[in-house]
């Protein structure tokens, strides 16, 4: 990405996030820290600040309206727009579990940090990101959300496609990444949906078989062909694109 841009990340207090806003921020932009836990979002934050890099930690649980009006107020006041916004909280309830052992309160948790979050901190943010020169909105989705993957027994895929809550929402989370990019082309501002691959996180019981880190760096490399390209794309952690 062009530099000196003010990039908002959620869940960015580890994992993929953190490692999305440490190469970001290697790169010469202000990240911040959106975290749903003070401690750890702080931690985060002073961490990267540490390393000499531009990181603050901003309270916002994406599950939770108030923190992001809260946190659209925050920015407005400290740096008066937003020109990045990765949606990159989520959760993952299904883990190992069948569609028919999965009680429906779990796909419901699922949605409303995976679909219902990302379209509430959007909605919070796209006042601020109206005001940036090229504003940008990454929603970090996942291959299991790409119906043609999930309908391909010949997909490396094949095996997880049976995630009921996980991957419907990753689906619902990319319809929700065409409708904005729709809405919001006579604007200037692009939607994409990114992937970093199947990393090893807390989200999989670590079982991925790439580093959080090498997550971040597909993830920093895809905003940056996001915002040089077309609005409306879904990238793939190991470049080209998906079929949505």
């Amino acid at each position: 990405m062009t530099t000196n841009r003010i990039v908002l990340i959620t869940g960015a207090n580890k994992g993929i996030g953190l490692a999305t806003a440490r190469e970001l921020a290697r790169a010469g932009h202000t990240v911040l820290i959106g975290a749903r836990d003070p401690r750890r979002g702080a931690a985060a934050a002073d961490g990267l600040a540490a390393e000499g890099l531009d990181a603050r930690f901003v309270h916002l649980d994406v599950t939770d309206p108030a923190t992001a009006a809260a946190a659209a107020e925050l920015i407005t006041a400290e740096y008066g727009r937003l020109d990045t916004l990765v949606n990159n909280a989520g959760v993952a309830r299904d883990w190992q579990r069948s569609p028919e052992d999965l009680p429906v309160e779990a796909v419901r948790e699922t949605y409303e940090t995976n679909v219902f979050g990302a379209v509430t901190v959007i909605n919070a943010m796209l006042p601020l990101l109206r005001r940036s020169p090229a504003g940008l909105i990454g929603n970090v989705s996942s291959g299991l959300g790409s119906f043609g993957f999930l309908s391909d027994p010949d997909s490396p895929l094949w095996d997880v496609a049976t995630l009921l809550a996980y991957n419907s929402s990753k689906a619902a989370l990319n319809a929700v990444t065409l409708v904005y990019a729709r809405a919001l082309r006579e604007s200037g501002i692009k939607v994409s949906s990114l992937e970093p691959g199947y990393c090893a996180t807390d989200l999989n019981g670590h079982s991925g078989t790439a580093t959080a880190e090498e997550g971040g760096r597909r993830i920093a490399r895809q905003l940056g062909e996001a915002e040089a390209g077309p609005s409306g794309r879904f990238f793939a952690g190991e470049g080209g694109t998906y079929p949505w």
